[in-house]
């Protein structure tokens, strides 16, 4: 991510140990079928959130914010509902070899950057350590099935449209036509965490609006550039390779707002350790009561009372799932719809939510004792260097020719395992290589379809771990000016319709934000800052300040 970034924002669900501050509920059924919590003062002041992911965990956190600053919110409850066993939904990491002695790598969302003011500041609060996710010696190569269109070297993120190379192959006005786009682009995004969003918006169209992206959204990524006079080769190669990488999607199906996001990632990092970190916090520090391997089955409404009902399962015995039900006086609605699979009951005037397609992503992270991928596969000569990031372009396969058989290919630096601590050798085996001792390198690959292990012995030589997954990572983002409703009905409110506009993990935290302060407007008559009804806000705004952190 950088002259054409990479925003890896991709999800996957894992296993990982439970942290030991979870707050968990203690109420048990009634019998082993079912347990009905009849609705009790408590639920009048009791708020659900569905989804422990970016979007849910953040919301969690956004209304624990304003109870610190609104003391009539002191008794509003949390509970957070997630189906799985760990927070974070699709950042999560896995450990080469299933080692926890090894340094976890990213299987789902990668990174964040500066201009992502959310999770950045977050970050810094909680006092978690960013690692810088560019390799200033590494290079970067755009690989179209049959050949590399371009290979750049000297940092493979950052100044590739400054090279030789890509100013003979694409021009001037290419690079420099596209950084101007991206950078108005992340200007108008940055009013999203001014004083201006106080006010919650209604519908995506009125983001839409004010950010001007109506041609952004409703232009697939190469018409937008192609009537900005940018040269097609550039968009078809440099870009796509960025959009297949980040979202697993061409320049010829993909909007072009999408299709910029792409772009901007420059200095991108993560947090050591793993991104979901950051959920997990978000969570702890909201003081909800959070309900792991819970999945909520249904939702429904009382007219007379107007509160709702949150029916859910855990656990399994001989006697099968333990069945709960709560109420409660809002419920937000953190994970995409019809993934989640919930029943939905309630007035009339709910809303619908449309069928939203996602992506299917096979990611597979491996371990190899080679520096870098076959150069014969590519096509070079067996001494030729390959670039340690092999982005992809479809330009090709639409000439007639060849399609790549993956979208990328990264190398993400060596893996070391810890020694074990064995008795002094013996001197006839003092200098025998032992397998803890082979230095190997993480691999990560996109694709479309599963990439076998005869085909990753071709490309790697010898394999050691192999970590395999494929899941719905993000929305497919066709050009389209009608987006999900924020709330469906009152007091049910959905953070991921932002999705289909941006899908990344600040974006749902940006959502989940706008969420929590019109459920509190309308709800509480209160909000995440205190203001009064036209107040315009610090006359001086800091560059750094945040809507939502700072009031």
């Amino acid at each position: 991510m950088y002259a054409i970034q990479i925003l890896a924002l991709v999800g996957a669900a894992q296993a990982l140990q439970l942290p030991s501050w979870l707050p968990f509920g203690h109420s048990k059924p009634t019998d082993s079928q079912a347990s009905l919590a009849l609705p009790s003062p408590e639920s009048v002041n009791r708020i659900a959130v569905i989804g422990a992911g970016a979007g849910g965990s953040s919301a969690a956190f956004w209304i624990a914010k304003a109870k610190e600053r609104f003391p009539e919110l002191a008794d509003v409850q949390i509970d957070v509902y997630e189906k799985t066993d760990k927070i974070g939904g699709r950042s999560t990491v896995v450990y080469p070899y299933d080692d926890l002695s090894y340094e976890p790598v990213e299987q789902g969302a990668s990174i964040f950057v500066k201009a992502n003011k959310n999770l950045w500041r977050a970050t810094e609060e909680f006092g978690l350590q960013k690692t810088d996710f560019e390799d200033e010696d590494g290079s970067m190569g755009v690989w179209d099935g049959e050949q590399f269109v371009m290979i750049t070297s000297g940092g493979r993120f950052g100044r590739w449209w400054d090279t030789a190379k890509v100013l003979w192959r694409y021009g001037w006005n290419a690079p420099t036509k596209t950084q101007a786009l991206v950078t108005n682009m992340i200007n108008k995004f940055l009013s999203l965490y001014s004083w201006e969003y106080s006010s919650p918006f209604h519908n995506m169209t009125e983001v839409i609006n004010d950010m001007e992206w109506t041609p952004y959204v409703s232009q697939t990524t190469s018409e937008f550039f192609d009537l900005q006079g940018v040269y097609k080769l550039w968009t078809r190669e440099m870009i796509e390779g960025a959009t297949r990488v980040n979202y697993g999607q061409d320049v010829d199906k993909i909007h072009a707002l999408e299709g910029l996001c792409s772009l901007a990632a420059n200095g991108a990092s993560s947090v050591k350790g793993g991104n979901y970190q950051l959920f997990e916090e978000f969570v702890k520090r909201s003081n909800a009561t959070v309900r792991l391997n819970t999945t909520v089955t249904e939702i429904s409404r009382d007219d007379k009372s107007s509160l709702w009902t949150v029916s859910s399962e855990s656990g399994s015995s001989i006697f099968g799932p333990s069945r709960t039900s709560q109420s409660y006086r809002a419920i937000i609605f953190a994970a995409p719809f019809h993934q989640a699979n919930i029943k939905l009951s309630s007035p009339s005037a709910l809303l619908e939510i449309p069928q939203q397609p996602y992506v299917n992503l096979h990611v597979t992270l491996l371990s190899t004792t080679s520096p870098q991928a076959n150069p014969e596969y590519f096509g070079l000569a067996g001494d030729a260097s390959v670039p340690s990031m092999v982005l992809t372009s479809y330009e090709n396969a639409r000439n007639g020719g060849k399609e790549p058989e993956f979208n990328s290919l990264s190398y993400h630096g060596k893996i070391v395992k810890k020694a074990k601590e064995v008795e002094e050798p013996a001197p006839e085996t003092e200098n025998v290589e032992t397998e803890n001792q082979k230095e190997e390198w993480v691999v990560k690959i996109f694709s479309k379809v599963e990439v076998g292990d005869a085909w990753l012995r071709n490309i790697f030589g010898e394999v050691g771990w192999v970590n395999r997954r494929v899941f719905q990572a993000y929305p497919v983002l066709p050009p389209t000016t009608s987006f999900p409703p924020i709330k469906l009905a009152q007091g049910l409110y959905y953070v991921n319709a932002f999705e289909p506009l941006i899908s990344t993990m600040e974006t749902e935290t940006i959502s989940a934000r706008n969420v929590v302060q019109l459920l509190l407007s309308e709800t509480y008559n209160a909000g995440i800052c205190k203001h009064t009804e036209g107040e315009e806000g610090p006359q001086e705004q800091k560059e750094d300040f945040i809507y939502g952190w700072d009031c």
